[in-house]
């Protein structure tokens, strides 16, 4: 990822903490521990984060005061809570108070981290939606207003041909999913023939050409052999 995502983990436990700081960092997170509730709610309120795991029972402020401390505050901070206290009650509690999801201990490590990674996807559609809706959609570098039909990399003003911009457009709406020319055609052109395939490669080769620091090497429209192609937000990946 181009920038690491920031997740803060409130656990009293040293042995628990080590290990989902380990795990998180292995999939490239930027991880910060804090032992104690009252140290969990300073740094909390310090700076924004992009999840929380959050353990229930700790010394100082608990963690259910904690994840109402965070629903009170502007920003929107993910929260995962973790806990011994497996009770039905204590489950949908900490879920009122606006955690986003509850894993009972034990638990996994690796599950731990998979509901980390999907709920942050899950954030991250939410927010793309909440921007389409507003008209203006910012991702991989590109922020493109489709009122105006504008669109600009880098802060660069693109000089985008009509077709040129849907299809940029068409791939800001959907980043991460991949397009045979085929369905490029269908969403984009608004209709299916094979003859007109080879017009899709014309095209991103264009947008390359003006989006990519290096067309050869494209970091934001990228092909997946066999399949197609997608943009890729964050720039990660070698496929070319």
């Amino acid at each position: 990822m181009s920038s690491a995502k920031r997740v803060l983990i409130v656990e009293d436990d040293v042995h628990i903490a080590n290990l989902l700081r380990m795990h998180l960092r292995d999939e490239g997170y930027e991880v910060t521990h804090a032992a104690t509730g009252d140290e969990g709610l300073a740094l909390l309120e310090a700076q924004p984060w992009s999840a929380l795991v959050l353990d229930l029972m700790l010394p100082g402020v608990d963690g259910l005061e904690i994840c109402k401390r965070a629903r009170a505050m502007t920003r929107y901070t993910p929260i995962i809570i973790t806990s011994a206290r497996a009770s039905e009650v204590h489950r949908i509690l900490g879920l009122e108070l606006g955690a986003d999801d509850y894993l009972a201990k034990p638990f996994s490590m690796l599950e731990l981290v998979a509901r980390v990674k999907a709920l942050l996807r899950r954030v991250e559609a939410m927010a793309q939606n909440a921007r389409i809706d507003a008209g203006e959609i910012e991702v991989a570098g590109l922020r493109i207003d489709p009122v105006a039909r504008t669109a600009m990399v880098e802060g660069r003003p693109l000089e985008l041909t009509p077709r040129e911009f849907d299809l940029l457009y068409f791939f800001a709406r959907h980043p991460g999913q991949v397009y045979s020319r085929m369905d490029l055609l269908n969403q984009v052109w608004g209709y299916q023939h094979d003859g007109y395939e080879h017009t899709v490669n014309t095209h991103i080769n264009r947008l390359r050409n003006k989006i990519e620091r290096d067309a050869a090497n494209p970091q934001r429209i990228q092909t997946v052999w066999g399949r197609g192609y997608k943009l890729v937000d964050g720039h990660e990946g070698t496929d070319t």
